[in-house]
């Protein structure tokens, strides 16, 4: 199965992430994107790690829960293997080839920069353009990735009766939510300078830095949300669904606001000086034009407010569905809560429209 094809039929985008399951079903409705359907499931602990489903049963019955709730109909789905776990390597090829002569050269060649035996592993392309220096070669951008992490979408998906349609890179569908639903939002193509997407999960930060609607950079930190949901556990004396439920729909105990909430929203804030400090030391770059902030912790209340004062530059809250109409079996208020934790998932689904 290939990493960037498999086109042509309407997917949904699912997102697998260590605490949870997101599922997004998107369509076209007078010239707009629509969201069809969409979902939100917590998955026990431990049963994903960042880079592989530890238990397929268990994850497979929570996707089955999921796409009963969200009532869609498709039976094709979109799923995403972490950059980590992938090589991507930029080569140069011929422009003359046709498509299986490249085919086969890039298999022939790959075992030079695969450290796995070929038939070991997923392997497509995507050719890129023309080669600026030289117009008889073409720049082709080659993805690999061990089979069996793609075998297990496979066996996940097929245990809630769906078929995966597109096996897909995170960071490229992060790349793409961005150009088409996120970029406009702050009118990032009008500046110069790039701008940081600081997704905030469960367990893990991790900036990536966008420059003319591309990843020119990315770093993770262990810290997230998952903090939080602790103290609210030893606090208040909560399940961890409990806490999570609350912050969801900000249905929070007395004097949450002082115990809790203000001194983790001033560790986030120290936790994204500390991402971009670290980037502007590894790069040439000295400073971002914007900050852009996705995954479920971002949403906690004057959040972006307080990162914007303490960095000096414009912050926002992402917003993939903010100029999307909603279908009507979509509970609105869920996804408005949800909508920076699903970034991933609409990128995901967009693949529908490939």
């Amino acid at each position: 199965m290939g990493l960037f094809h498999k086109k042509n039929s309407k997917v949904l985008g699912i997102d697998i992430s260590p605490h949870s399951l997101k599922l997004l079903e998107l369509g076209r409705f007078r010239g707009r994107y629509r969201v069809e359907a969409y979902g939100n499931e917590r998955i026990p602990e431990g049963i994903v790690t960042e880079d592989a489903i530890n238990d397929t049963e268990a994850v497979g019955a929570c996707l089955r829960r999921l796409l009963a709730k969200a009532h869609t109909s498709l039976k094709f789905g979109a799923v995403a293997v972490s950059n980590s776990s992938t090589i991507i390597k930029s080569v140069k090829m011929p422009a003359a080839l046709t498509e299986d002569e490249l085919e086969s050269q890039i298999m022939v060649e790959a075992s030079d920069y695969i450290p796995y035996p070929i038939d070991e592993v997923a392997l497509d392309f995507e050719v890129q353009g023309l080669d600026p220096q030289n117009a008889e070669r073409v720049d082709v951008l080659v993805a690999a990735c061990r089979k069996d992490r793609v075998e297990c979408h496979d066996e996940l998906l097929e245990m809630a009766g769906l078929k995966v349609k597109v096996v897909d890179i995170d960071v490229y569908a992060i790349e793409r939510a961005y150009q088409h639903l996120i970029e406009p939002q702050i009118g990032a193509s009008e500046r110069n300078s790039p701008v940081a997407v600081i997704d905030i999960g469960a367990s893990t930060t991790t900036i990536h830095v966008m420059e003319k609607g591309k990843i020119t950079y990315t770093r993770s930190q262990s810290f997230g949300g998952h903090q939080m949901i602790q103290e609210m556990q030893h606090q208040y004396d909560m399940t961890a669904d409990e806490a999570e439920l609350a912050v969801k729909f900000q249905n929070f105990p007395a004097n949450f606001e002082a115990e809790i909430l203000a001194p983790f929203r001033a560790t986030v804030t120290r936790q994204i000086t500390r991402i971009l400090q670290f980037f502007y030391s590894s790069t040439d770059v000295h400073e971002v034009d914007s900050i852009v902030l996705t995954g479920g912790v971002s949403s906690i209340a004057d959040l972006a407010l307080h990162v914007s004062r303490q960095e000096g530059v414009e912050c926002i809250v992402a917003d993939p569905f903010a100029e999307m109409a909603i279908g009507k079996k979509v509970n609105s208020v869920a996804l408005a809560n949800d909508a920076p934790a699903l970034v991933l998932a609409c990128g995901l689904a967009m693949r529908s429209f490939d």
